[in-house]
């Protein structure tokens, strides 16, 4: 055994070596302690007043962010879709487990959760989304900037402008301004707003994105809602779907939907909720809902819980440059009517085919999708004043609308009464001498993790098959009749922190809230 004293003493001289030859090679770049460090610049390369509007404008984009993002929301939707059985289940781990049959396993109803964004625009918790961001949604997650969350529930819904409404319980909420659509101009600065990401806990990477872009074009007819309305067999409303989008080119993706565009001064101006992309992702254009409309669509949904339509009684096409010639129009714009049914309100007020309507009220019109959002903006048994040309001279007349009776409106699924452990998403079986053995664990006793369904509660926490619940909200689990009977007791929204252990004996807590 050699002496301390030489150990220690080697170990000294062997530090000395390398520490003098890592001097030694350090000196040779000139980076050492003893030498004074480079000097780096630290000063602007351009003069900031050359620059000053830039930096303006980047001020101004973020004061417009930190303003906007604390009422835009995260909506995660869970839809169920029956299929073939999935998720995890231990009898994908131990081929044969104990008690559990060999056969296919029969089809379920599993939950897909759908993404897309919203924004607070009442302090009592009202939200505006898309439509289709919740459509048949049994439960809707809304999750704020500040991490909370709350179960919302569905005021009403309108796919024929894309929009609906739904409502968080509390109070004090962050909220947003409503602008003005009719005001924006192709060519200003927007703001897409949203909070594409989403998960089971809180947090997301993706939570809270902002782009910037300016408005490309107004007016955009598109096609989208009529051929969703049609492939959903509503093809009487598909009709009536009112696209009048305003494009741009912030950058707008899936997840995105249902968020705020926003004007320079911070205001709402549209509602994100499409994109122009083969690949469903953005590639240069995004479409968004003039706010005017959507604001119009809101009040029916949160004072009738659904949409009282006015209608005019027309049917109508564009005006090209050689109709607008020919019927000795000022400009190549308006509604060309081809025809009015005989029990429509524009037939009582003596419109005819081939008159073009070139204005409603004191606003011009640019193109047939532009006046049905502007009829859309009206309420049943409101009085408009409608110019048109006919014979190629102006005339005025007076019409009172109608009101369009829609199809059935689509309704939020009622949920059936599975039981808590069922809604979680997971089933729960007796931890016996034979399953401890088989999973590893030194002795029986408690509940086992039999099967995780996929897309649940319980799945977005990293719950899995073959934990060991021992503890409930702290109260410990011998059996399975107690996890049930304190499951059993929970309410939808409220949360509970099951304490779960490995066959390794690594325990940790996972809290998951009761879905509705």
């Amino acid at each position: 055994m050699p002496d301390p004293l030489t150990t220690k003493t080697r170990i000294l001289l062997f530090s000395a070596v390398i520490f003098a030859a890592g001097i030694g090679a350090a000196t040779t770049f000139g980076w050492t302690s003893l030498t004074a460090m480079p000097s780096f610049m630290e000063q602007p390369q351009v003069d900031p007043e050359v620059v000053q509007p830039a930096i303006d404008l980047s001020s101004a984009f973020i004061n417009i962010s930190e303003a906007v993002t604390p009422a835009v929301v995260r909506i995660a939707a869970d839809r169920p879709q029956r299929m073939a059985q999935g998720g995890m289940d231990l009898r994908d781990f131990f081929p044969g487990f104990p008690g559990m049959p060999e056969s296919p396993r029969e089809p379920e109803e599993r939950i897909q959760t759908a993404g897309g964004s919203g924004f607070i625009v009442s302090e009592d918790g009202y939200i505006l989304t898309n439509a289709h961001v919740v459509h048949e949604a049994r439960e809707i997650r809304v999750f704020l900037s500040d991490r909370r969350e709350y179960i919302a529930e569905v005021v009403g819904s309108d796919p024929t402008t894309d929009v609906a409404v739904i409502r968080i319980e509390g109070s004090n909420f962050p909220t947003l301004s409503l602008g003005n659509s009719s005001g924006v101009r192709v060519g200003e600065w927007v703001l897409a707003v949203g909070s594409p990401g989403f998960s089971g806990g809180g947090g997301s990477s993706l939570e809270n994105t902002v782009t910037a872009g300016i408005v490309s074009a107004l007016g955009r007819p598109l096609q989208l809602l009529q051929e969703e309305l049609a492939r959903q067999g509503w093809d009487q409303d598909a009709g009536f779907a009112i696209e009048n989008f305003i494009q741009t080119d912030a950058v707008i993706n899936p997840g995105n939907s249902g968020g705020p565009l926003v004007n320079m001064q911070g205001q709402v101006v549209g509602i994100n909720a499409a994109i122009a992309s083969p690949t469903g992702y953005f590639q240069g254009y995004g479409f968004a809902i003039p706010m005017d409309l959507a604001r119009r669509s809101m009040e029916d949904l949160i004072e009738y819980g659904q949409i009282r339509r006015p209608y005019l009684g027309i049917q109508m096409n564009d005006v090209d440059a050689d109709e607008a010639e020919y019927y000795g129009l000022p400009r190549t714009a308006g509604a060309l009517i081809v025809e009015v049914p005989d029990d429509g309100p524009a037939r009582d007020a003596g419109i005819r085919a081939d008159d073009i309507i070139v204005g409603v009220d004191d606003q011009d019109v640019e193109s047939s999708s532009h006046l049905q959002a502007l009829i859309a903006q009206r309420r049943p048994g409101d009085q408009v004043r409608i110019r048109l040309y006919r014979d190629r001279a102006p005339q005025e007349v007076t019409v009172r609308l109608g009101e369009r009776e829609l199809g059935p409106q689509p309704e939020r699924q009622a949920a059936a009464e599975p039981s808590v452990d069922e809604r979680i998403g997971i089933e729960l079986v007796e931890l016996t001498d034979e399953i401890a053995r088989e999973l590893g664990y030194s002795e029986a006793g408690g509940v086992v993790v039999r099967r995780v369904a996929p897309n649940s509660p319980a799945d977005r926490r990293n719950v899995s098959p073959g934990l060991r619940i021992i503890e409930i909200d702290g109260e410990a689990i011998t059996g399975l009749d107690g996890a049930e009977a304190h499951l059993s007791e929970l309410e939808p929204g409220d949360l509970v922190a099951l304490r779960v252990e490995d066959p390794n004996g690594n325990r940790r807590n996972i809290v998951i809230r009761i879905p509705g």
